[in-house]
């Protein structure tokens, strides 16, 4: 049987896989690709806890989904996501870099002129599956920002590791711990 974390989250439970880290940590692997039923409960959710905003943004790409069914179950229909690559359709690009938690190299999001005229003057609330380190919040502020646009809120279903649960300045669903190898192993 394989050891994995149990997570309840907007009334739903999942078991979720370990994955190393580095240097003696792990993560517990949330993935909301795939699983409709736990992004529209989890989309529900959050809605009742952001702040005030006139549209949405999130990085690329494990937040998608999540950008996807709120802006769906708001009315609005729309959303904006930081690129990671600029595309050949894109002109007018806006740049800011991130280092995740997740990623091993550093990355650029990227979101072109048209989504930046968007944002400008607005209201924007940043949203992401998992909130860990921050860092790619703070790389999809500094985008709203340089748009024009004034940060509304910042939400995830998950703020994980004690440093993103004890921020008062994100809007979360659930806690998800760090964990070391010996709480993994089950020692």
């Amino acid at each position: 049987m394989e050891n994995t974390y149990t997570l309840q989250v907007a009334g739903l439970t999942r078991k979720l896989r370990y994955f190393p880290l580095g240097n003696g940590l792990y993560i517990a692997g949330f993935v909301m690709f795939g699983d409709i039923e736990l992004t529209e409960r989890c989309a529900g959710e959050l809605h009742k806890i952001c702040p005030p905003y006139d549209i949405l943004i999130t990085a690329e790409s494990k937040g998608i989904p999540l950008a996807y069914e709120m802006a769906k179950q708001r009315g609005d229909g729309t959303y904006l996501v930081a690129r990671k690559q600029k595309k050949l359709y894109m002109s007018g690009v806006i740049s800011a870099d991130v280092q995740s938690i997740t990623t091993a190299a550093r990355q650029t999001l990227h979101i072109d002129g048209e989504d930046a005229e968007k944002i400008k003057g607005r209201r924007v609330l940043i949203v992401d599956d998992v909130i860990s380190t921050g860092e790619s919040v703070l790389a999809v502020e500094r985008l709203v920002e340089m748009a024009g646009g004034t940060v509304a809120g910042r939400a995830a279903v998950l703020a994980e590791g004690r440093d993103a649960i004890a921020r008062e300045d994100i809007a979360y669903l659930a806690p998800l711990p760090l964990f070391t190898q010996a709480e993994v192993m089950g020692k």
